[in-house]
């Protein structure tokens, strides 16, 4: 199988979607914004060949370096895995006549108010919204639903650009912030209010083989917003249990009624007072390396379970469920220049043969302010058999690790 790959080189785990289709027997040309004398020896011997373009989200470009392509060679997918290139890639996809994730797929994917939209009319709870495009529609939503309400950007990724409305004057200086006064577009919801996190899944033609649940602690919202906490990600190897059942029920729904076939998707949800409510789905993988949390929790290599999702149709290794796995995100004291770390060994002694990886900025490096989300500044990833005591392990790490700065 030939398969076209977008942006082999960026973000740097963009490499391992590449090493995994080449891992199944999969040719791989690349198309991507470097020149090709930037690829690595390692990534240049993953590909059969490479098409620069000036940006992968210029459809017009993007076109024309596929039609090159389909000139010499028969093309049999076409395939992105960044949020903001599943559009563009879809519309060229579907005008070349490769298969995989249509134009409406994508879109609805993309488009907070029209995804909302499209899954109310499947029956699937999800919070009020609606795309509102001036000031006054978004008054007249807010008397409607009442505070509190969230407002974002109608496709972006995950809580890029969110923000929480609490009152009349929080929703005036919104207004600007957000541009309405400008004739902005943004999604407006009703917030929920509970517990936060996400069902991920690799799909084959529609079904579930592979399924991923994970927690944040605490809420994206306040974790972005919150310099003194310590957020973390965290996903179950209990994925099995009876309460879960009603999440991986749900996230079947929301991939039937948005026709999802064979694809990777990041699902997330609240469960809390008004019960298990839907909040936004990404026909990718997540972000921030969560699947390498996944692949350490489960002693299998996921990139290449994508490709064989992809190249063969079906999957080639079953998840152990060995360990839970988490990301804690380390914030230093102020913002500035990196100093220095307090904790770090001791933190190493107790609990070093859990700890996957890390990333401590040597000191001198600039800060990065505390929205950057979870792998700005320093983080450490861990492991452990029993969820609960990872959770312990992962306190531990926040409250005794200080990321210092001046």
């Amino acid at each position: 199988m030939h398969v076209l790959f977008v942006e082999p080189k960026f973000p740097y785990n963009q490499r391992q979607f590449v090493r995994g289709l080449h891992a199944v027997g999969a040719r791989v040309t690349g198309i991507g914004e470097a020149p090709a004398e930037a690829l690595d020896p390692e990534l240049k011997s993953w590909l059969h060949g490479y098409e620069r373009v000036r940006t992968v989200v210029d459809e017009g470009a993007l076109m024309e370096a596929v039609r090159r392509v389909q000139h010499r060679e028969w093309v049999d997918r076409l395939e992105a895995t960044v949020e903001a290139h599943i559009l563009p890639v879809a519309k060229v996809r579907e005008a070349a006549t490769i298969p995989g994730t249509s134009v409406r797929t994508a879109f609805l994917c993309r488009d907070k108010p029209a995804m909302k939209d499209a899954l109310r009319q499947a029956g699937v709870p999800t919070a009020q919204s609606r795309g509102v495009s001036s000031p006054q529609e978004l008054r007249m939503f807010a008397a409607e639903v009442g505070f509190p309400l969230v407002l974002k950007p109608r496709s972006a990724a995950g809580a890029s650009g969110t923000q929480r409305v609490d009152n009349e004057r929080e929703l005036e200086s919104a207004i600007v912030a957000q541009g309405l006064d400008r004739g902005h577009s943004v999604a407006a919801e009703e917030f929920i209010e509970g517990h936060e996190g996400f069902y991920d899944t690799l799909t084959i033609g529609g079904r579930v083989v592979h399924d991923f649940i994970s927690h944040y602690y605490p809420g994206v919202l306040e974790a972005m917003r919150t310099r003194w906490i310590s957020p973390q990600i965290v996903t179950t190897n209990r994925v099995d249990a009876p309460g879960y059942s009603e999440v991986k029920r749900l996230g079947q729904r929301v991939i039937e009624a948005l026709e999802i076939g064979t694809s990777a998707t990041h699902m997330e949800w609240f469960f809390g007072p008004k019960g298990l409510k839907f909040s936004e789905i990404g026909c990718r993988p997540p972000g921030v390396g969560v699947w390498d949390l996944y692949a350490a929790a489960n002693d299998f290599d996921i990139y290449r379970e994508w490709a064989m999702a992809i190249v063969h149709g079906h999957p080639g290794q079953t998840p152990s469920r060995r360990y839970a796995a988490g990301m804690i995100n380390l914030r230093p004291d102020r913002d500035g220049r990196i100093s220095g770390y307090e904790g770090i060994d001791r933190i190493e002694r107790e609990y070093g043969e859990w700890i996957i990886d890390s990333h401590l900025p040597p000191p001198g490096t600039p800060t990065a302010d505390v929205s950057a989300g979870y792998m700005a500044n320093a983080w450490i990833r861990m492991k452990h058999p029993d969820y609960d005591h990872l959770r312990h392990m992962l306190d531990g790490v926040g409250r005794t690790v200080k990321v210092l700065a001046a």
